[in-house]
């Protein structure tokens, strides 16, 4: 079958998921794969720089310690690491990239050169950042949670300016997010507003809005996975599970072969028999 709906670029997002252990990295990436997603990302920070020395200082209680900075430290994968994830992708045959919280990261995460760039919702007003991930050409996935109009245009601005290509991504940044707060007719919005591609960051709890966003014409998907939504983590309760998330994609590319030719159908060869028999009146 011929088509020019386009697939949808699916994004499992691994994110703080892995809790730092790199062995649940592998078996997240080996899971994205296994379900047919397109890529696997993940995120970076300096905490120091990210975090206050006040708020790193709060008491916290976590699986690494008993403050804030245990448990951010306890979440970030090393550059080291970031090798090892890096070539399990390799390995496995998935693309992968990664939002970067601050300058520095996103600099150092350059060594490994991936494919594309992702901007964080809370990275949306960092103009100095946005230049600096611009500049580097790649195309980038912007998310637009807890962002006004004029703050996204501001953003394409700048990815305009450094002739850069985006996908905006339409998002509600709360973890789980409930189906009223997604306002999916946004991604028909956002299309006529700014005139580009238009992707979904779903944070809800079931596959059927990721499925609704294809439908009504996102190009890019992203959903948060885990081994365990139980697990330790602020973003567990908001990921897919291995079922979930094969289903989900399995949905999302019967949703695109259902859609077809935006070309008028006409009479397909395979209706041809079918009309023979029942328009008796042809041949009267």
């Amino acid at each position: 079958m011929t088509t020019n709906v386009a697939r949808a670029y699916i994004i499992a997002e691994v994110g703080i998921n892995a809790n730092g252990s790199v062995d649940t990295a592998k078996k997240l990436i080996d899971m994205a794969k296994k379900a047919g997603c397109d890529a696997v990302k993940f995120q970076k920070r300096d905490c120091e720089t990210v975090y206050t020395k006040e708020e790193l200082d709060v008491p916290r209680e976590s699986p690494w310690g008993t403050t804030n900075r245990e448990q951010k430290y306890g979440l970030e994968f090393s550059m080291r690491d970031y090798a090892t994830i890096h070539k399990h992708c390799n390995s496995v045959g998935i693309e992968w990239f990664f939002s970067a919280w601050d300058l520095e990261s996103q600099k150092a995460m350059g060594i490994f050169d991936c494919p594309y760039n992702k901007i964080a919702s809370a990275m949306l007003g960092n103009l100095e950042f946005l230049h600096a991930v611009a500049a580097e050409g790649k195309h980038t996935f912007i998310s637009t949670g807890m962002s006004t109009a004029a703050e996204i245009r501001e953003a394409i601005a700048v990815f305009k300016s450094h002739g850069c290509d985006y996908t905006l991504m339409l998002c509600t940044s709360t973890y789980p997010m409930k189906s009223e707060e997604a306002h999916l007719a946004n991604v028909q919005t956002l299309m006529t507003l700014f005139d580009c591609p238009i992707g979904f960051s779903d944070h809800s709890t079931g596959i059927i809005l990721s499925c609704a966003a294809v439908a009504m014409g996102a190009v890019a998907i992203e959903r948060h996975i885990t081994l365990d939504r139980s697990a330790y983590g602020s973003d567990q309760a908001a990921s897919l599970e291995y079922g979930g998330l094969s289903k989900m994609v399995a949905y999302i590319r019967a949703i695109e072969d259902g859609l077809g030719d935006r070309d008028l159908k006409g009479v397909l060869p395979s209706e041809k028999p079918i009309r023979e028999k029942l328009r008796w009146y042809d041949s009267h």
